[in-house]
């Protein structure tokens, strides 16, 4: 499975990755932007200064920067195992292994220069000016996850749900949906 056999199958592609082609051929330029960033073609991948001419050696099981963001988009769209990773792309597990904790580093430091990082601290969320957008529409969204009984009786009344019939985290999440 590569890029170039995904690129043209746009459902298939919005399955693996939960990102259209557009979405993708806009992200990629952050990443490549990021992996130069992190591997400077005049060093090695550990760092050191290079020795021999760049593209010297063994070709990359992932050869050109869009495979490698599929990859990484792939295995946190679907979360397979590493061997079924490997498999898909033709690599072995622990090439599949030694590829995500490269490249996942990579796709946050892409999504965080393109501005579109989630926010990990949700009272940031407050402080943060709201700009006005012409949709209204709002999508909202809850789950609750099981949790141990609270001991005190104050957080027991705050975590049970009449409806699970058990004592719950509730999640909700408001998004603005566009048009």
């Amino acid at each position: 499975m590569n890029y170039k056999t995904l690129a043209s199958q746009s459902s298939t592609f919005l399955a693996l990755t939960g990102l259209t082609p557009a979405e993708f051929r806009y992200l990629l330029p952050a990443f490549e932007a990021a992996y130069a960033k992190a591997h400077p073609i005049d060093r090695t991948a550990s760092g050191q200064p290079r020795q021999r001419w760049p593209g010297g050696g063994r070709s990359s099981a992932l050869p050109s920067s869009a495979d490698k963001l599929l990859f990484v988009l792939a295995y946190l769209k679907t979360y397979p195992l590493q061997v079924v990773l490997g498999q898909l792309f033709g690599i072995s597990t622990s090439q599949a292994n030694y590829w995500l904790h490269h490249l996942l580093p990579l796709l946050r430091c892409a999504l965080d220069d393109l501005g579109v990082l989630p926010e990990r601290d949700g009272g940031q969320l407050r402080s943060r000016p709201v700009e006005p957008r012409e949709s209204q529409r709002v999508i909202i969204d809850g789950t609750e996850r099981r949790r141990q009984r609270p001991k005190k009786a104050e957080k027991q009344a705050r975590h049970y749900s009449g409806k699970k019939k058990a004592h719950t985290d509730k999640n909700v999440l408001v998004v603005s949906a566009a048009s």
